[in-house]
């Protein structure tokens, strides 16, 4: 087959007992042309000197250390602009790619049509000492799993385990990377290139998502996290893209459940602005 460039951006923070691990799961792919773009977002322990040794073995690999700390999507978007590849990887340092990711999503993407700008994988959880908690599709069977057109399931429900992504680089210049206003970056993805591109699924563990105390995604319901207004911007941009009644039910849907979350919270302000976003739909 043809082996065109894939790019994966490393993102890590605070992340030195992980980051290593992910490091050498990019050098054992089975697939020969990657790109290893590997971005410091200003840690606190002793990340870059274990990224530093690491690479060291990895000659060609790029290394960007943040000087301040700028949060996922500003991070990630720096490592993205010196990325060169044709498909682009997000993996976090505390996650691993198995052999086969790249190969395969590369197979996958020459055999599907340009309209096709993800592909994500089942993945096996594990904890912070590399314990299996089983499979992302014990909870979410394949049979289960929309393909194609997403655009309204990602706005209704979560089932896409983000690590996993494997996207066309068109995707990522279609949305001008990610929305640096936000504290975390995978629903408004979804909901963003759901509406431009179709996505496609592999029933198989390719990646290893490492499910860690102190992780973003664990904060995410938490008074006062800034995640919580993102997912507000995030449904007013659905609103803006929706295109008729079925799409506007699935974002009212959504709204009612991220209320319940901010009222449980006591984020009486914040349920209000959902409450006045939810009318406009109604």
């Amino acid at each position: 087959m043809n082996t065109p460039l894939v790019s994966v951006v490393c993102l890590c923070y605070n992340q030195e007992q992980f980051v290593e691990q992910a490091i050498q799961s990019v050098r054992n792919q089975t697939y020969p042309n990657i790109q290893l773009i590997v971005v410091d977002d200003y840690s606190t322990d002793e990340s870059v000197e274990v990224i530093k040794r690491t690479l060291s073995h990895y000659p060609g690999a790029e290394f960007i250390a943040c000087s301040s700390n700028l949060g996922n999507c500003t991070a990630f978007n720096k490592g993205f602009a010196k990325a060169k590849g044709d498909f682009i990887i997000d993996l976090s340092a505390d996650d691993t790619l198995l052999p086969e990711r790249i190969e395969k999503g590369v197979k996958i993407f020459q055999s599907a049509g340009a309209e096709v700008g993800v592909n994500f994988t089942d993945a096996e959880q594990i904890d912070e000492k590399g314990k299996s908690l089983g499979y992302h599709s014990d909870r979410f069977p394949h049979d289960t799993i929309q393909q194609g057109d997403v655009y309204r399931e990602v706005i209704s429900r979560y089932f896409i385990n983000s690590p996993t992504m494997m996207m066309r680089r068109a995707v990522f210049e279609k949305l001008g990377g990610y929305d640096e206003s936000l504290a975390y970056e995978d629903f408004d993805f979804w909901v963003r290139s759901a509406r431009y591109f179709k996505y496609c699924y592999t029933a198989e563990p390719l990646v290893k998502r490492r499910i860690v105390s102190s992780s973003l995604g664990r904060k995410q319901y938490s008074k006062g996290s800034g995640q919580l207004r993102s997912t507000l911007k995030v449904c007013e941009k659905a609103y803006a893209l929706n295109k008729n009644s079925e799409e506007n039910d699935a974002l009212k849907k959504r709204i009612r459940y991220e209320m319940r979350q901010t009222l449980r919270l006591g984020e009486i302000r914040l349920a209000w602005e959902y409450w006045k976003l939810l009318s406009r739909i109604l």
